[in-house]
């Protein structure tokens, strides 16, 4: 009696292990997802069913099942509980996504292939830029996420790039839902003009200052006067000049830092 009791008990755990295993309980099931639902010893119920454009499946026994919207936690809880109305004795139900086709997200902006992706599973904002071919060569670091329903109380987030591959962690991936919309914005770019080695355009990030654009340029020239720097930008509309410039002023998308040469 109790080693039944036991290999009924390991049975189970493995059953519901197979389940995670599967795909994310937390995976909210839609038209076109490809379910495989088993029962436990009962081999003539499997079943692999597509979920119809209504949202419904149908099953053996119970007929049709609305399943649209429910996690697969739900959808394994709702079997269960119609086969238990009747047909079976406490059945073990497994549910396994093995075709993810409902959930979509669509990104947009510095990105190489910009459009509609559907979300094969758990998919991150990582793996997402990699399947739409990366970033362009304009791409900022900073992605902006706007969700279709509040996710954990938020609409929107906005991730920095190079803070996000700096740790070098899948853990700290961000995880995408249905319906997400996601941008990639255009990195900002400050001018550095006159006595520097390499006068250009540079792309900037938040917290950039003067000397570290200007780093960033190459540095001085030998005929820079660096105390003279000047910072031109535009301010409701109109351009304004800042004489002597402190090298640690933050500076903003399209400033212009012009570094004038010495005569003395």
């Amino acid at each position: 009696m109790k080693k039944t009791f036991a290999v009924s008990f390991f049975l189970l755990i493995v059953l519901q292990a197979v389940t995670v295993l599967g795909g994310n309980l937390s995976y909210r099931v839609g038209e076109g997802d490809l379910l495989l639902i088993k029962v436990y010893d009962m081999d003539d119920l499997t079943t692999r069913v597509r979920v119809d454009a209504d949202g419904q499946i149908g099953f053996p026994l119970i007929g049709q099942v609305n399943v649209d919207g429910l996690t697969i936690q739900q959808v394994r809880d709702l079997i269960s509980s119609e086969l238990a109305d009747g047909y079976l004795v406490n059945p073990q139900v497994s549910v396994l996504v093995q075709e993810y086709r409902s959930n979509k997200v669509v990104i947009i902006g510095e990105i190489v292939r910009p459009g509609l992706y559907e979300l094969q599973g758990e998919m991150s904002l990582l793996e997402l830029i990699s399947r739409a071919g990366g970033l362009t060569p304009d791409a900022g670091t900073l992605v902006t996420i706007r969700h279709a329903e509040p996710l954990n109380g938020q609409s929107e987030i906005l991730v920095d790039l190079a803070e996000l591959m700096g740790k070098q962690s899948s853990e700290v991936d961000v995880v995408l839902v249905n319906n997400d919309n996601v941008f990639v914005e255009k990195a900002g770019l400050v001018y550095v003009t006159g006595e520097v080695a390499k006068p250009d355009a540079y792309k900037i990030k938040e917290g950039t200052t003067v000397i570290k654009a200007i780093t960033t340029a190459g540095g001085f020239s030998k005929l820079a006067s660096k105390k003279k720097t000047k910072l031109v930008r535009i301010v409701d509309g109109k351009e304004q000049i800042f004489e002597r410039v402190p090298m640690n002023e933050i500076v903003q998308p399209d400033d212009v830092i012009v570094v004038p040469e010495s005569f003395f």
